[in-house]
């Protein structure tokens, strides 16, 4: 009988020590490799630059190659962007924000103004931004002297050597505020690349200006405080992505085969030598102890010449079968939803499921929307355009006299990033009347909500019904002066303007009463007292 041997007092110590399941390992129990002895920050899972950058590039590749993470990449950022992010200054003067509001509208919309190479504008750059936070991980934009922005990939942050407190090109100081990005010089040439493009070619970029404005902006999404650059959204699930193109190629190959058509020949014993049979495709010859056979390539068309007394048989798999599909859908899911996406938005698919079923999904998926809407909100629209009203103080003579007469207010503004029209747009519009009867919202908070400005919104209606009112009018009176009929048009018989909601008006036209006769009246004398 063998004896149990006794626990040792290290390994009783670490068990009684456990106390989550998680810490004890077993065989049930994923042994996680790269963890930082003690704790470490999330730099640490990102210490090596040349597997940073390597993991960049196979993004990039993946994006240029698979034929989903492409699509699912842009799906996601035209959620987020949609038409682009509305300004609405808050200045406190309506003249003002009317101005600014004006002056940001030339500039946004004109490439040569917003752009450094003069190829995009300002939503072009809200396009890239996005997307770069998403496949690269993050990217740098910066506010150069003439007033024009430049976009730097996220290859082009980093050193070509160590340097103290810099992580990944970015320095800090012990707090952990961005003090310099190290930034590449612009690869022109397709074949310079490699860590040549660093060393002393890297410029420091100071992240604020010498009176503190901030002059470049990091659009990255940290999942932790002590994340100092973005990591690709496809790092979870970069295997997957893999493994679904290599199950797609070879359900597709195999698909050919199947295609095929095949002539399997059987030849009884004792009969001779191999016959020899014109191929129908690419072949080669093989020798054997009966002869030499012709082994025909598998093509869409080939003959068979099995041994003397040798049977072959043929089969049709099932292609693709069932389990296929599942398994695509499962891998699918699991890609969409590290990029907030259900599956009915990766595929642009709705037979999956039913209409109250796709509805919670985009709903679901919206609240990923609006915080990423949010991080950029933060991280490039309100630092460019505190940046762009600085630069336009230094040529415009009007904004600094409104800048010393508002102060600090002069800067206020609210991005109003786009809304989501609901799927049933009837229930939505019925949503927000309510809101409204019952002052459960205010008309601007509403109009926000749906990517529009209360002030714009309002103003644009009283014109648009007050012309349509006095065309209505006009019109009303030159028929009324053509057509003296007894049957007067009404203005709003030209223009049926909608009523409340619950508000019913009948027009009765009534008659012209009848002229009654009068009667003459007869003179009464009075009685004579005399």
């Amino acid at each position: 009988m063998s004896k149990k041997k006794k626990q040792g007092l290290q390994a009783y110590w670490q068990n009684m020590q456990a106390d989550y399941d998680m810490s004890r390992e077993s065989r049930f129990m994923r042994r996680r490799t790269g963890l930082a002895p003690q704790g470490g920050t999330a730099d640490y899972h990102t210490r090596n630059e040349w597997q940073y950058y390597n993991d960049i590039e196979k993004a990039r590749d993946m994006d240029r190659n698979d034929s989903v993470i492409g699509q699912t990449i842009d799906r996601a950022v035209s959620n987020e962007v949609q038409d682009g992010f509305t300004l609405d200054p808050q200045t406190g003067d309506k003249k003002a924000d009317s101005d600014i509001k004006a002056i940001w509208q030339t500039w946004s919309s004109d490439p040569d103004a917003v752009d450094i190479a003069g190829e995009m504008n300002f939503k072009d750059y809200e396009q890239a931004v996005s997307r770069a936070s998403k496949l690269d991980g993050d990217c740098v934009v910066t506010g150069t002297s003439e007033g024009t922005l430049q976009f730097f990939e996220a290859h082009t942050i980093g050193t070509g050597s160590p340097k103290p407190n810099v992580v990944l090109g970015v320095e800090m100081n012990e707090f952990r505020r961005r003090l310099r990005y190290y930034i590449s010089r612009d690869l022109i040439d397709p074949y310079a690349t490699g860590v040549g493009r660093f060393g002393s070619t890297d410029h420091a970029m100071d992240v604020r200006d010498a009176n503190g404005i901030r002059q470049l902006f990091h659009v990255y999404n940290p999942k932790r405080t002590t994340m100092t650059r973005g990591v690709t959204a496809l790092a979870p699930v970069f295997q997957l992505a893999g493994m679904l193109e290599d199950v797609n190629f070879a359900k597709v190959v195999q698909q050919q085969i199947v295609s095929c058509f095949a002539i399997f020949r059987k030849q009884a014993m004792g009969a001779g030598s191999l016959p020899t049979v014109g191929g129908y495709g690419y072949g080669e010859s093989e020798t054997t102890d009966y002869g030499t056979r012709q082994i025909e390539g598998i093509t869409p068309g080939m003959e068979i010449i099995g041994a003397p007394g040798e049977e072959l048989q043929g089969f049709s798999p099932n292609v693709p079968n069932s389990e296929y599909f599942e398994h695509v859908k499962l891998i699918l899911q699991l890609i969409g939803v590290n990029l907030g996406l259900p599956l009915c938005l990766v595929l642009m698919d709705g037979s999956e499921t039913n209409f109250s079923g796709w509805r919670g999904a985009v709903d679901e998926a919206r609240k990923g929307f609006k915080r990423n809407q949010q991080n950029l909100i933060k991280r490039f629209h309100t630092p460019v355009y505190i940046w762009k009203l600085h630069n336009m103080l230094q040529t415009d003579k009007a904004l600094r006299n409104l800048y010393k007469k508002r102060g600090e207010r002069f800067f206020k503004h609210r991005w109003n990033p786009q809304y989501w029209p609901y799927i049933e747009p009837v229930k939505d519009a019925e949503g927000d009347l309510k809101q409204l009867r019952g002052c459960l919202n205010s008309p601007r908070r509403v109009q926000s909500n749906n990517g529009r400005q209360w002030d714009e919104v309002f103003a644009e209606s009283i014109d648009d019904y007050a012309a349509a009112i006095v065309r209505a009018k006009k019109a009303a009176i030159k028929i009324n002066t053509n057509y003296e009929d007894g049957q007067p048009v009404h203005w709003r018989d030209l223009l049926p303007l909608p009523s409340p909601e619950g508000v019913t008006a009948n027009m009765v036209i009534e008659p012209a009463p009848e002229p009654q006769a009068i009667e003459p009246q007869t003179e009464t004398q009075g009685e004579d007292n005399g």
